[in-house]
């Protein structure tokens, strides 16, 4: 049986410092609910870091800042060195091509096939590839996620595990920078949870990303994060390892990991 020590990721390449992400005094608020308030990060190139925080905390207001799905307050954030609030409608399309989204309920279209969900986003992009350059990245995607037997496919056949699978399978079909994930494992066994895990860190050394990761399932945090930033409060409250974070005192750390 896997323990959980041979799950920890390595410590990232420290010489690595080029920031794919940086957000800097982000507030966010929805009439008097103050959601985000002077919130920090960077995600360097090559890097993993999750964002651990309470229900409502403020973590899928991020991301959706972070895509330009809502706009801030005040504050600046900045992907793939565009500031993004800066950017109209399709200057925004193209930084999208190049951040991959992986939703929290997969997103999948039920009345298409596995093969047809992987083709949309080349489609809605323009990307332009003759019927066999198409077919061959869609196969190549599937098999890198381990699916290669699944293209004529509905996802109703599918298990939720698999699901998954196709899901992060249709964002990687356009090779992206950056992959945001929310809430990766969430409504998955124990045993599916660590599947997908293990699969985020192959799929994010293989397709060379940076991943920002949003989850309150400490396994996967533990498995895939090189970095964990805590929003508390609206703000960034702790910054370090997994390691570091479970030694730390501070009764709003600590929670966590109990």
């Amino acid at each position: 049986m896997e323990t959980m020590q041979e799950t920890i990721r390595p410590p990232v390449n420290e010489k690595v410092q080029e920031p794919v992400i940086s957000i800097r005094h982000l507030y966010k608020s929805f009439g008097a609910n103050k959601v985000l308030e002077d919130f920090n990060l960077e995600l360097m190139k090559g890097e993993n870091v999750a964002v651990l925080g309470k229900s409502g905390s403020g973590k899928s207001v991020l991301i959706k800042c972070i895509i330009g799905l809502l706009k801030q307050d005040s504050g600046e954030i900045s992907v793939l060195g565009q500031n993004v609030a800066e950017l109209d409608h399709d200057e925004l399309d193209r930084i999208r091509v190049k951040v991959g989204f992986l939703f929290q309920s997969n997103a999948l279209y039920d009345s298409m096939t596995v093969r047809e969900n992987l083709e949309f986003p080349m489609r809605r992009h323009w990307i332009k590839m003759s019927p066999d350059e198409s077919d061959e990245r869609v196969m190549e995607t599937l098999k890198n996620v381990g699916l290669a037997h699944t293209g004529d496919m509905m996802p109703v056949e599918l298990s939720g595990g698999m699901r998954k699978r196709i899901a992060l399978a249709r964002t990687l079909i356009l090779n992206p920078d950056i992959m945001l994930y929310d809430e990766p494992t969430t409504g998955l066994d124990p045993i599916t949870g660590r599947e997908i895990s293990k699969l985020m860190v192959e799929v994010g050394e293989k397709y060379n990303t940076s991943s920002l990761i949003i989850s309150h399932d400490m396994n996967c945090i533990r498995a895939t994060a090189d970095r964990i930033v805590m929003l508390v409060d609206g703000k960034c409250y702790a910054d370090g390892t997994y390691e570091e974070l479970k030694k730390n005192n501070d009764p709003k750390v600590k929670q966590f990991f109990e």
